[in-house]
C-alpha cells in the first residue's frame, strides 16, 4: 500500500505563464525513501509544499494513508516537513525545540522521548544548547529530530543538506539513511544533487519544467535514460546520431546492437545512441574495436577523461584509469570497445 499518493497534482501561481507543477502522479510505498530530483525551478519544492499543506493545489489530489488530505490543514495530514534553513526557535534549547510538537499535542513522558530522540541523532551533549551555538550539521540534526519525534506517517525533507559543507553532507546522508531505515518512515527527499539522490534513495523521480520525466531505480538514469535531457542531467556526454532498425543502430562509425526503451522499440526510428564514458574500454585491436585518436586528456585524480576522435567527425569521451592515462599522448591511435549491453538508444523526440 502507498503511504503517499499524488494524483494529477498541479499548481499554477497567479500571474505565472506556465504551471510550477503539472499533473504529477507519484506513489510512495510504506517505508520507502524516494528522491524527488531536479534542477532549480523544476517544481520539486512546490510538490513538497503541496503535500505538507503549505500550498493549495490548483488541481489534483494528495492522499496519505489512502485518505485525501488536499484540503486538510498541515497539522492534520500526518506529514512533517524539514526545511533547508532548520527554522529552530532561537530562544529555546535543543531539547525544547525537539519536544515542541509533543508539548503542543499534550503528550506524556516528553522528557524521556526527547532524550531518546537526541541520542538517536547524536545530539545528547547539545540538549541544553541554544540553536546559535550549533554547527550547521548539528542544527540540521535538531530539525530532523523535531520532525521524527512526532512519528509522522510521511517525512518530507526539502534540500536538507544543501547548506552543509561536503564532509558534513556525507555525515548527514548516513544519519538520514540509518534513522529512516530504523524507524521505517515513508520519506520524500527533495534534492538537486544527483549523487545525493543515488546514495539515499532506491528510486528517483526526476522533475524538469514542472513535469515528471523519469521514475525508477537509480541505476536506470545512468544506463537507460528516457531522454537526452535525462542523460545529460546525469552526466551523459556521448551521443551519436543513429537510425535504429529492429534493434540495430546504424551510425557513422558502424552498426551496433542496442537496447531501447519502450518508446524506441519501433521498426525504424531516428535518434541517438548513448554510452557512459566509464563503459567505453581502451583495449587491444580486434575485428570489433573502433580506431580513435586521442584529442585531449583531463586529469581528475584516480581517473582521467579522454576525448577521442573517431571517423566521420564523431567524438567520444572515455574515463581512463590514471595509470593508463600516463602512458597515452595526444594524437595517439587507440582502439575502443563499446560493450553492447552498455549501448542505449534514445529515439528522436523523447524529450517532448
Amino acid at each position: 500500500m502507498s503511504d503517499l499518493s499524488l494524483q494529477n497534482l498541479s499548481k499554477t501561481y497567479a500571474g505565472a505563464g506556465a504551471p510550477a507543477l503539472s499533473n504529477l502522479c507519484l506513489d510512495v510505498p510504506s517505508g520507502e525513501m524516494l528522491a524527488l530530483l531536479g534542477p532549480s525551478g523544476c517544481g520539486k519544492s512546490t510538490a513538497l509544499r503541496l503535500i505538507a499543506g503549505l500550498e493549495r493545489p490548483s488541481s489534483g489530489d494528495v492522499r496519505i494513508g489512502g485518505v485525501s488530505v488536499a484540503h486538510h490543514p498541515p497539522e492534520a495530514r500526518g506529514a512533517v516537513m524539514v526545511f533547508q534553513n532548520h527554522l529552530l526557535f532561537p530562544h529555546m534549547s535543543v531539547a525544547q525545540n525537539v519536544g515542541f510538537g509533543l508539548r503542543m499535542r499534550g503528550a506524556n513522558d516528553i522528557a524521556a522521548q526527547v532524550a531518546q530522540m537526541l541520542a538517536r541523532v547524536q545530539l545528547s551533549a547539545q540538549a541544553d544548547a541554544r540553536p546559535a551555538m550549533l554547527s550547521g550539521g548539528q542544527a540540521q540534526r535538531a530539525a530532523l529530530a523535531r520532525a521524527l519525534i512526532l512519528r509522522p506517517r510521511v517525512l518530507l525533507l526539502d534540500e536538507p543538506l544543501a547548506s552543509l559543507d561536503p564532509h558534513l553532507r556525507a555525515e548527514m546522508r548516513s544519519l538520514i539513511a540509518d534513522v529512516q531505515a530504523e524507524m521505517g518512515i515513508t520519506t520524500l527527499i527533495v534534492t538537486h544533487d544527483q549523487a545525493e539522490a543515488v546514495q539515499l534513495a532506491p528510486r528517483i523521480a526526476l522533475m524538469m519544467q514542472g513535469r515528471l520525466r523519469q521514475l525508477g531505480p537509480a541505476r536506470d538514469f545512468y544506463d537507460r535514460p528516457a531522454s537526452m535531457a535525462v542523460a545529460r542531467f546525469f552526466g551523459g556526454v556521448n551521443f551519436l546520431p543513429a537510425r535504429c532498425v529492429a534493434g540495430i543502430a546504424q551510425t557513422g562509425i558502424g552498426n551496433f546492437a542496442v537496447q531501447a526503451g519502450r518508446a524506441g522499440q519501433g521498426a525504424d526510428m531516428q535518434g541517438h545512441i548513448t554510452i557512459r564514458p566509464e563503459a567505453v574500454q581502451i583495449t587491444a585491436q580486434t575485428a570489433q574495436t573502433l580506431p580513435a585518436n586521442l584529442v585531449s586528456m583531463r586529469d581528475f585524480g584516480e581517473v582521467s577523461r579522454a576525448r577521442l576522435a573517431l571517423q566521420n567527425d564523431m567524438f567520444l569521451e572515455v574515463s581512463v584509469p590514471s595509470e593508463l592515462a600516463r602512458r597515452l599522448h595526444q594524437g595517439q591511435l587507440v582502439h575502443l570497445d563499446l560493450p553492447p549491453h552498455a549501448l542505449w538508444f534514445i529515439p528522436q523526440g523523447a524529450d517532448e
